[in-house]
């Protein structure tokens, strides 16, 4: 509980500092330092995300491998089955268990964050609104932000998710549901934050993406 305290108040002390640093650049503005923040999370998060990011695409590419091998083996030997798709993994060095541990990384930086913005102390709260929201410690009185929070959620998931496996085209339209209603419970700069933590999030899987396509034209090429 005193680390998860000290977490809090770090979340504090850094938010109050970028708005600090809005205020010396000319556009003094909490919304702005949340973006900041945001960016600097997520950035701090790469190495992770890329090794998420990376699996998730491999996953894609392997689910028509992994589908026929199911077809093939599922009702006359399971264990087979099981320990065909495991070395498939293993050679395309895919963790189906990857996209766990950013998220679980994140879980005390979204509860922190939470809990900040909840009774948080700004040092001036006139700057505490965003363009529509007027206090950012408080719902978004449009649900604008849940919308996008949503929104942006089903297109960074799209670009990962194998339409032929069933479980993950459910989760695809049930998570930015889900997403979209938690951020129209919770103050609007958590909201903020996960949006922008999507659209960021959403350019480097863009490039990911692209990258990993590059490698293997050019593997398949020599």
């Amino acid at each position: 509980m005193e680390l998860f305290n000290s977490l809090v108040d770090g979340m504090t002390w850094l938010l109050n500092w970028l708005y600090q640093f809005t205020v010396i650049v000319g556009t003094p503005n909490y919304g702005i330092a949340i973006i900041l923040l945001t960016i600097i999370i997520k950035m701090a998060l790469y190495p992770l995300s890329y090794k998420q990011m990376k699996s998730m695409v491999t996953m894609q590419k392997l689910q028509p491998r992994i589908k026929e091998i199911q077809d093939k083996w599922k009702n006359k030997d399971p264990k087979k089955m099981q320990q065909m798709i495991m070395d498939l993994y293993k050679e395309h060095d895919a963790n189906p268990m990857a996209g766990c541990l950013p998220l679980l990384v994140q879980m005390p930086i979204l509860f922190a964050l939470y809990r900040s913005l909840f009774q948080f102390p700004y040092i001036n709260e006139a700057h505490a609104s965003f363009i529509w929201v007027k206090n950012l410690s408080s719902i978004d009185p449009y649900y604008i932000l849940p919308i996008l929070a949503g929104v942006t959620t089903y297109l960074q998931s799209k670009m990962t998710t194998s339409m032929t496996d069933p479980t993950q085209r459910t989760m695809l339209y049930m998570m930015p549901v889900f997403i979209a209603w938690i951020s129209s419970t919770v103050p609007a700069g958590l909201a903020l934050y996960w949006v922008v933590f999507n659209v960021v999030g959403g350019a480097q899987q863009y490039f990911i993406n692209k990258s990993t396509i590059a490698i293997k034209e050019g593997a398949s090429g020599r």
